[in-house]
Protein backbone atom coordinates (compact mmCIF):
# COMPACT_ATOMS: atom_id res chain seq x y z
CA UNK A 1 0.00 0.00 0.00
CA UNK A 2 1.33 3.39 -0.98
CA UNK A 3 1.98 5.57 2.04
CA UNK A 4 2.35 9.33 2.02
CA UNK A 5 5.02 10.18 4.55
CA UNK A 6 6.34 13.39 5.99
CA UNK A 7 9.66 12.79 4.26
CA UNK A 8 8.28 12.07 0.77
CA UNK A 9 5.38 14.52 0.59
CA UNK A 10 6.18 17.69 -1.36
CA UNK A 11 4.13 19.64 1.16
CA UNK A 12 5.73 18.17 4.29
CA UNK A 13 9.43 18.26 3.46
CA UNK A 14 10.58 19.37 6.89
CA UNK A 15 9.29 20.27 10.31
CA UNK A 16 9.36 24.02 9.72
CA UNK A 17 7.26 23.81 6.56
CA UNK A 18 4.87 21.44 8.34
CA UNK A 19 4.45 23.98 11.14
CA UNK A 20 3.83 26.81 8.69
CA UNK A 21 1.17 24.81 6.89
CA UNK A 22 -0.57 23.59 10.02
CA UNK A 23 -0.66 26.93 11.79
CA UNK A 24 -1.96 28.57 8.63
CA UNK A 25 -4.83 26.07 8.75
CA UNK A 26 -5.46 27.05 12.37
CA UNK A 27 -5.67 30.71 11.32
CA UNK A 28 -7.99 29.81 8.45
CA UNK A 29 -10.34 28.13 10.92
CA UNK A 30 -10.38 31.16 13.24
CA UNK A 31 -13.31 33.00 11.56
CA UNK A 32 -15.54 29.94 11.88
CA UNK A 33 -14.46 29.54 15.52
CA UNK A 34 -15.36 33.17 16.25
CA UNK A 35 -18.77 32.58 14.66
CA UNK A 36 -19.31 29.54 16.87
CA UNK A 37 -18.72 31.64 19.98
CA UNK A 38 -21.25 34.18 18.75
CA UNK A 39 -23.89 31.63 17.78
CA UNK A 40 -23.46 29.07 20.56
CA UNK A 41 -21.89 31.01 23.44
CA UNK A 42 -18.68 30.50 25.40
CA UNK A 43 -19.26 26.81 26.08
CA UNK A 44 -18.43 26.07 22.44
CA UNK A 45 -15.05 27.69 23.14
CA UNK A 46 -14.53 25.45 26.16
CA UNK A 47 -15.25 22.36 24.07
CA UNK A 48 -12.78 23.53 21.41
CA UNK A 49 -10.03 24.41 23.89
CA UNK A 50 -10.50 21.09 25.68
CA UNK A 51 -10.24 19.24 22.40
CA UNK A 52 -7.09 21.08 21.29
CA UNK A 53 -5.37 20.72 24.66
CA UNK A 54 -6.24 17.02 24.86
CA UNK A 55 -4.91 16.32 21.37
CA UNK A 56 -1.62 18.10 22.05
CA UNK A 57 -1.10 16.46 25.45
CA UNK A 58 -1.97 12.98 24.19
CA UNK A 59 0.31 13.38 21.17
CA UNK A 60 3.21 14.50 23.37
CA UNK A 61 2.73 11.64 25.82
CA UNK A 62 2.52 9.01 23.08
CA UNK A 63 5.57 10.38 21.29
CA UNK A 64 7.49 10.27 24.57
CA UNK A 65 6.43 6.65 25.08
CA UNK A 66 7.44 5.83 21.49
CA UNK A 67 10.79 7.56 22.07
CA UNK A 68 10.42 9.70 18.97
CA UNK A 69 10.81 13.49 18.72
CA UNK A 70 7.94 15.39 20.34
CA UNK A 71 6.34 17.57 17.66
CA UNK A 72 3.30 19.03 19.38
CA UNK A 73 4.40 22.54 18.40
CA UNK A 74 4.10 21.82 14.67
CA UNK A 75 0.36 22.53 14.80
CA UNK A 76 -0.89 19.18 13.49
CA UNK A 77 -2.35 18.15 16.85
CA UNK A 78 -3.95 21.59 17.20
CA UNK A 79 -5.59 21.26 13.79
CA UNK A 80 -6.91 17.82 14.72
CA UNK A 81 -8.29 19.20 17.98
CA UNK A 82 -10.07 22.10 16.28
CA UNK A 83 -11.58 19.90 13.58
CA UNK A 84 -12.69 17.35 16.16
CA UNK A 85 -14.43 20.05 18.20
CA UNK A 86 -16.00 21.50 15.06
CA UNK A 87 -17.83 18.25 14.32
CA UNK A 88 -19.27 17.94 17.83
CA UNK A 89 -22.59 19.38 19.07
CA UNK A 90 -22.08 22.66 20.95
CA UNK A 91 -23.30 21.38 24.31
CA UNK A 92 -21.50 18.03 24.67
CA UNK A 93 -19.97 17.25 28.08
CA UNK A 94 -16.27 18.08 28.20
CA UNK A 95 -15.19 14.47 28.55
CA UNK A 96 -16.41 13.78 25.00
CA UNK A 97 -13.63 15.80 23.27
CA UNK A 98 -11.09 14.16 25.61
CA UNK A 99 -12.19 10.70 24.53
CA UNK A 100 -12.33 11.92 20.95
CA UNK A 101 -8.76 13.23 21.19
CA UNK A 102 -7.57 9.84 22.40
CA UNK A 103 -9.27 8.19 19.44
CA UNK A 104 -8.07 10.76 16.91
CA UNK A 105 -4.44 11.05 18.00
CA UNK A 106 -3.85 7.70 19.65
CA UNK A 107 -5.86 5.39 17.41
CA UNK A 108 -6.07 7.09 14.01
CA UNK A 109 -2.70 8.88 13.96
CA UNK A 110 0.05 7.63 16.28
CA UNK A 111 -0.92 3.98 15.97
CA UNK A 112 -0.03 4.22 12.26
CA UNK A 113 3.28 5.96 12.94
CA UNK A 114 2.33 9.60 13.35
CA UNK A 115 1.85 12.48 10.95
CA UNK A 116 2.19 11.46 7.33
CA UNK A 117 1.46 7.77 7.92
CA UNK A 118 -2.20 7.81 8.92
CA UNK A 119 -4.70 6.39 6.41
CA UNK A 120 -7.84 8.20 7.58
CA UNK A 121 -8.56 11.72 8.74
CA UNK A 122 -8.03 11.50 12.54
CA UNK A 123 -10.83 13.90 13.52
CA UNK A 124 -13.37 12.04 11.38
CA UNK A 125 -12.31 8.66 12.77
CA UNK A 126 -12.93 10.02 16.26
CA UNK A 127 -16.29 11.47 15.21
CA UNK A 128 -17.41 8.17 13.68
CA UNK A 129 -16.40 6.12 16.73
CA UNK A 130 -17.98 8.61 19.15
CA UNK A 131 -21.20 8.57 17.17
CA UNK A 132 -21.39 4.79 17.34
CA UNK A 133 -20.35 4.66 21.01
CA UNK A 134 -22.41 7.55 22.39
CA UNK A 135 -25.37 8.02 20.03
CA UNK A 136 -27.57 9.51 22.75
CA UNK A 137 -25.07 12.39 23.14
CA UNK A 138 -24.12 13.04 19.52
CA UNK A 139 -27.36 12.19 17.68
CA UNK A 140 -29.94 14.81 18.60
CA UNK A 141 -33.66 15.19 18.19
CA UNK A 142 -33.20 18.89 18.98
CA UNK A 143 -30.13 21.06 18.50
CA UNK A 144 -29.57 24.07 20.78
CA UNK A 145 -28.74 27.50 19.41
CA UNK A 146 -28.58 30.93 21.04
CA UNK A 147 -30.65 33.71 19.47
CA UNK A 148 -31.48 31.77 16.36
CA UNK A 149 -34.26 34.15 15.37
CA UNK A 150 -31.84 36.36 13.44
CA UNK A 151 -31.90 39.44 15.65
CA UNK A 152 -29.11 42.00 15.44
CA UNK A 153 -25.60 41.78 16.79
CA UNK A 154 -25.47 41.28 20.54
CA UNK A 155 -22.22 40.93 22.52
CA UNK A 156 -24.14 39.18 25.31
CA UNK A 157 -24.15 36.03 23.19
CA UNK A 158 -20.47 35.53 23.97
CA UNK A 159 -21.08 35.18 27.72
CA UNK A 160 -24.00 32.75 27.46
CA UNK A 161 -23.66 29.08 28.21
CA UNK A 162 -25.64 27.05 25.73
CA UNK A 163 -25.20 23.82 27.64
CA UNK A 164 -26.80 25.27 30.75
CA UNK A 165 -29.70 26.45 28.63
CA UNK A 166 -30.10 23.02 27.07
CA UNK A 167 -30.24 21.52 30.57
CA UNK A 168 -32.68 24.18 31.72
CA UNK A 169 -30.57 25.34 34.67
CA UNK A 170 -29.59 28.86 33.58
CA UNK A 171 -31.66 32.00 33.34
CA UNK A 172 -29.00 34.10 31.60
CA UNK A 173 -29.77 32.43 28.27
CA UNK A 174 -33.52 32.77 28.64
CA UNK A 175 -34.09 33.50 24.96
CA UNK A 176 -32.12 30.58 23.63
CA UNK A 177 -34.07 28.11 21.53
CA UNK A 178 -33.72 24.51 20.46
CA UNK A 179 -34.28 23.37 16.92
CA UNK A 180 -33.78 20.27 14.88
CA UNK A 181 -30.80 20.58 12.58
CA UNK A 182 -32.24 21.31 9.12
CA UNK A 183 -30.79 18.18 7.50
CA UNK A 184 -32.77 15.96 9.87
CA UNK A 185 -36.06 17.86 9.85
CA UNK A 186 -39.23 16.58 8.32
CA UNK A 187 -40.90 18.65 5.62
CA UNK A 188 -43.58 19.89 7.98
CA UNK A 189 -41.24 20.86 10.80
CA UNK A 190 -38.94 22.51 8.28
CA UNK A 191 -41.74 24.76 7.11
CA UNK A 192 -42.67 25.59 10.70
CA UNK A 193 -39.07 26.61 11.45
CA UNK A 194 -39.03 28.92 8.46
CA UNK A 195 -36.74 26.85 6.24
CA UNK A 196 -39.17 26.76 3.32
CA UNK A 197 -38.22 26.37 -0.33
CA UNK A 198 -38.62 30.10 -0.92
CA UNK A 199 -35.59 30.86 1.25
CA UNK A 200 -33.55 31.90 -1.80
CA UNK A 201 -35.86 34.88 -2.34
CA UNK A 202 -35.78 35.87 1.34
CA UNK A 203 -32.54 37.84 1.66
CA UNK A 204 -32.61 38.05 5.47
CA UNK A 205 -33.21 34.34 5.96
CA UNK A 206 -30.74 33.43 3.23
CA UNK A 207 -27.98 35.57 4.77
CA UNK A 208 -28.66 34.06 8.18
CA UNK A 209 -28.33 30.59 6.68
CA UNK A 210 -25.02 31.28 4.93
CA UNK A 211 -23.48 33.15 7.89
CA UNK A 212 -24.25 30.31 10.28
CA UNK A 213 -26.97 31.43 12.71
CA UNK A 214 -28.52 27.99 12.40
CA UNK A 215 -28.45 24.75 14.39
CA UNK A 216 -25.58 22.37 13.85
CA UNK A 217 -22.21 21.26 15.15
CA UNK A 218 -19.80 23.84 16.54
CA UNK A 219 -17.83 24.70 13.43
CA UNK A 220 -19.96 23.59 10.52
CA UNK A 221 -22.76 26.17 10.30
CA UNK A 222 -21.11 29.17 8.60
CA UNK A 223 -20.47 28.40 4.93
CA UNK A 224 -19.23 31.93 4.21
CA UNK A 225 -16.61 32.03 6.97
CA UNK A 226 -15.41 28.51 6.20
CA UNK A 227 -15.12 29.47 2.53
CA UNK A 228 -13.12 32.59 3.43
CA UNK A 229 -10.66 30.48 5.41
CA UNK A 230 -10.41 27.95 2.59
CA UNK A 231 -9.86 30.71 0.03
CA UNK A 232 -6.91 31.95 2.08
CA UNK A 233 -5.40 28.45 2.04
CA UNK A 234 -5.93 28.19 -1.71
CA UNK A 235 -4.22 31.55 -2.31
CA UNK A 236 -1.34 30.41 -0.10
CA UNK A 237 -1.24 27.17 -2.14
CA UNK A 238 -1.81 25.05 0.93
CA UNK A 239 -4.71 23.23 -0.75
CA UNK A 240 -5.99 22.88 -4.32
CA UNK A 241 -9.35 24.35 -5.30
CA UNK A 242 -10.34 21.42 -7.51
CA UNK A 243 -11.12 19.02 -4.67
CA UNK A 244 -13.61 21.13 -2.63
CA UNK A 245 -15.22 22.53 -5.80
CA UNK A 246 -15.76 19.04 -7.22
CA UNK A 247 -17.03 17.78 -3.86
CA UNK A 248 -19.55 20.57 -3.30
CA UNK A 249 -20.53 20.72 -6.98
CA UNK A 250 -21.24 16.98 -7.11
CA UNK A 251 -23.45 17.13 -4.02
CA UNK A 252 -25.34 20.14 -5.40
CA UNK A 253 -25.86 18.50 -8.78
CA UNK A 254 -27.00 15.12 -7.50
CA UNK A 255 -29.34 16.53 -4.84
CA UNK A 256 -30.87 18.71 -7.56
CA UNK A 257 -31.52 16.00 -10.15
CA UNK A 258 -32.21 12.96 -7.93
CA UNK A 259 -35.58 12.51 -6.18
CA UNK A 260 -35.64 12.54 -2.40
CA UNK A 261 -36.82 9.09 -1.38
CA UNK A 262 -37.09 8.64 2.38
CA UNK A 263 -40.15 7.63 4.34
CA UNK A 264 -40.26 10.96 6.17
CA UNK A 265 -39.88 12.83 2.88
CA UNK A 266 -42.27 11.54 0.18
CA UNK A 267 -40.83 12.41 -3.25
CA UNK A 268 -43.82 14.60 -4.05
CA UNK A 269 -43.36 16.65 -0.90
CA UNK A 270 -39.65 16.34 -0.34
CA UNK A 271 -38.39 19.30 1.64
CA UNK A 272 -34.97 19.17 -0.03
CA UNK A 273 -35.98 17.88 -3.45
CA UNK A 274 -34.83 20.34 -6.10
CA UNK A 275 -33.16 22.62 -3.52
CA UNK A 276 -29.45 21.75 -3.59
CA UNK A 277 -28.49 24.93 -1.74
CA UNK A 278 -29.90 23.40 1.43
CA UNK A 279 -27.44 20.55 1.13
CA UNK A 280 -24.60 22.97 0.47
CA UNK A 281 -25.36 25.40 3.31
CA UNK A 282 -26.55 23.03 6.03
CA UNK A 283 -24.74 20.16 7.67
CA UNK A 284 -21.04 19.46 7.52
CA UNK A 285 -20.49 19.74 3.76
CA UNK A 286 -18.57 23.04 3.83
CA UNK A 287 -16.34 21.99 6.73
CA UNK A 288 -15.77 18.57 5.20
CA UNK A 289 -15.06 19.83 1.68
CA UNK A 290 -12.79 22.72 2.67
CA UNK A 291 -10.87 21.33 5.64
CA UNK A 292 -11.42 17.55 6.01
CA UNK A 293 -11.29 16.23 2.45
CA UNK A 294 -8.29 18.44 1.65
CA UNK A 295 -6.10 16.91 4.37
CA UNK A 296 -2.79 16.54 2.51
CA UNK A 297 -1.92 13.23 4.16
CA UNK A 298 -5.14 11.35 3.41
CA UNK A 299 -5.94 12.63 -0.09
CA UNK A 300 -4.46 11.81 -3.52
CA UNK A 301 -1.21 13.42 -4.63
CA UNK A 302 -2.18 14.52 -8.14
CA UNK A 303 -4.75 17.07 -9.26
CA UNK A 304 -6.61 14.40 -11.25
CA UNK A 305 -6.64 12.15 -8.23
CA UNK A 306 -8.08 14.94 -6.07
CA UNK A 307 -10.81 15.53 -8.64
CA UNK A 308 -11.71 11.83 -8.54
CA UNK A 309 -11.59 11.96 -4.73
CA UNK A 310 -13.87 15.01 -4.58
CA UNK A 311 -16.42 13.56 -6.99
CA UNK A 312 -16.41 10.27 -5.07
CA UNK A 313 -17.01 12.07 -1.77
CA UNK A 314 -19.84 14.04 -3.38
CA UNK A 315 -21.55 10.96 -4.78
CA UNK A 316 -21.36 9.11 -1.46
CA UNK A 317 -22.59 12.12 0.51
CA UNK A 318 -25.56 12.67 -1.81
CA UNK A 319 -26.54 8.99 -1.78
CA UNK A 320 -26.36 8.78 2.02
CA UNK A 321 -28.34 11.99 2.46
CA UNK A 322 -31.00 11.14 -0.09
CA UNK A 323 -31.43 7.41 0.41
CA UNK A 324 -29.56 6.34 3.54
CA UNK A 325 -30.80 6.06 7.09
CA UNK A 326 -28.59 8.91 8.30
CA UNK A 327 -29.32 12.57 7.47
CA UNK A 328 -25.63 13.46 7.06
CA UNK A 329 -22.98 11.61 5.09
CA UNK A 330 -19.88 13.79 4.98
CA UNK A 331 -17.97 11.93 7.69
CA UNK A 332 -18.43 8.46 6.22
CA UNK A 333 -17.97 9.55 2.62
CA UNK A 334 -14.57 11.08 3.35
CA UNK A 335 -13.44 8.08 5.41
CA UNK A 336 -14.47 5.69 2.63
CA UNK A 337 -12.63 7.74 0.03
CA UNK A 338 -9.58 7.97 2.33
CA UNK A 339 -9.46 4.19 2.15
CA UNK A 340 -9.45 4.37 -1.65
CA UNK A 341 -6.57 6.88 -1.88
CA UNK A 342 -3.82 4.29 -2.61
CA UNK A 343 -5.91 2.95 -5.49
CA UNK A 344 -6.64 6.43 -6.81
CA UNK A 345 -2.96 7.34 -6.62
CA UNK A 346 -2.07 4.19 -8.54
CA UNK A 347 -4.35 4.96 -11.47
CA UNK A 348 -3.79 8.72 -11.59
CA UNK A 349 -0.01 8.67 -11.21
CA UNK A 350 1.59 10.63 -14.10
CA UNK A 351 3.73 8.78 -16.61
CA UNK A 352 7.49 9.22 -16.58
CA UNK A 353 8.49 11.81 -19.20
CA UNK A 354 9.61 10.15 -22.41
CA UNK A 355 8.02 6.75 -21.75
CA UNK A 356 5.04 5.09 -23.44
CA UNK A 357 4.44 2.15 -21.16
CA UNK A 358 3.10 1.80 -17.65
CA UNK A 359 3.10 4.67 -15.21
CA UNK A 360 6.08 5.23 -12.98
CA UNK A 361 6.41 2.81 -10.05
Amino acid sequence: MTQLTVETSPHLSDRDSTARIMWSVVLALTPAFAASLYVFGYYAGLVTLTSVASCMIIEGVIQKLRRVPVTVTDGSAAVTGILLAFVLPPDVPLWIPVVGALLAVGLAKQLFGGLGHNIWNPALVARAVLQLSFPDILNRATWPILHGSGRGFDWSRLIMNIRDQAEGVASAAHDAITQATPLSMSSASGMEMGYDPSFATDSARSLQMWLGSTPGCIGETSFILLAIGALALILLKRIKWQLPVCYIGTVALLTWIFPYNKASFPPTEGFFQGHPLYHVAFGGLALGAFFMATDMVTTPLTTLGQIVFGVGCGVLTAVIRLYGGYPEGVCYSILIMNTAVPLIDRFTRPRVFGTKGARSP
